[in-house]
């Protein structure tokens, strides 16, 4: 019989923290994620904690305007095309 020790780690890496407006309101939500990660009544307010997760866990922020459309991402972990310089 042979024992195999699996050790679990919580990686984030991959999931992208979107800060978009919803409704009144802005909020940073994990991809895919039934719940929002914050509510706050600024965006600047959701980037910084969205910001704060990312540092975190290594992960990239989707900044979304208030159409809805990408205005800006940062990456915060690993990147696999940083660029020359």
């Amino acid at each position: 019989m042979i024992a195999i020790l699996i050790t679990k780690t919580l990686i984030y890496m991959g999931k992208n923290i979107h800060v978009v407006k919803r409704g009144k309101e802005w909020v940073a939500t994990q991809e895919n994620a039934q719940r929002a990660s914050g509510k706050f009544s600024t965006q600047r307010e959701a980037i910084d904690r969205a910001r704060e997760i990312a540092r975190n866990n290594g992960q990239e922020v989707v900044i979304h305007g208030v159409d809805g459309r990408i205005r800006e991402k940062n990456s915060y972990g690993n990147d696999d095309c940083p660029p020359p310089g």
